[in-house]
């Protein structure tokens, strides 16, 4: 199933963010980048329009899905919400750091015990740090927050590639997802501190999220195979 010139430990870097509100197109889109990607984004658009069917569609292709939702609420609701999503067979879950050890504490209980009830391996709380948007957020903000994603337990964060070297630095032993990567000569769109493939994973990122750099590509294979050689050079 694999494509023959792509390493499973590049393809294990490699998320596909499918931020489109059509479960079909977003699975036929799965379908073509089995074999550069092994995680499949599921963020609010998609989620709001298939809900829990988006999930199973992409455990089915034999991907990881990562649930891009970014809980915040109050420790009690994320917790319950955490229960039943650990129940969908998914990999990574995003919670909003802002909202505190308590809040992240509670997403990691809540996924644990939806998992455990059935017989999955408990999904990882990614916390959300500092939106890759924001370009004013002082750098003890993100200090701070990754003090909560280790205290709470989290397995990982989601960051941008410019703080990278504080992740390494404060909290070595949490995953990195960072999105924002755009290659060489593809526009940032809203993404205010985008990175290339190559410089996020030199800087430490664990998986890079991909979304319109392929998706809105007039020529996603080739894309794809670009931004799988450039990781395969720098890992």
């Amino acid at each position: 199933m694999n494509h023959p010139d792509v390493a499973n430990d590049v393809r294990s870097r490699l998320a596909l963010a499918l931020d489109v509100d059509d479960l079909v197109e977003a699975g036929r889109l799965g379908r073509r980048m089995l074999p550069w990607f092994s995680v499949a984004k599921v963020g609010l658009e998609l989620f709001s329009a298939s809900g829990p069917e988006a999930v199973g569609a992409f455990v089915d292709q034999g991907y990881e899905v990562f649930l891009d939702l970014k809980l915040h609420d109050i420790p009690t609701t994320v917790g319950k919400a955490a229960k039943v999503l650990g129940s969908l067979g998914v990999s990574y879950v995003t919670v909003h750091s802002s909202g505190g050890i308590d809040m992240l504490a509670a997403a990691v209980d809540g996924l644990n015990e939806g998992a455990s009830a059935a017989g999955l391996t408990p999904p990882m709380v990614l916390a959300v740090t500092v939106l890759t948007s924001d370009l004013e957020a002082p750098g003890s903000l993100l200090q701070e927050r990754l003090g909560y994603a280790v205290e709470a337990d989290c397995g990982g964060v989601v960051c941008a590639a410019s703080d990278l070297a504080e992740v390494s630095l404060v909290a070595p032993e949490l995953l990195a997802v960072v999105p924002g990567i755009r290659p060489e000569g593809v526009v940032a769109n809203d993404q205010g501190r985008p990175a290339t493939p190559r410089e996020a994973i030199k800087q430490g990122a664990g998986i890079l999220v991909i979304g319109r750099a392929v998706t809105a590509s007039s020529e996603p294979e080739e894309a794809a195979s670009n931004i799988a050689a450039e990781v395969a050079e720098a890992i």
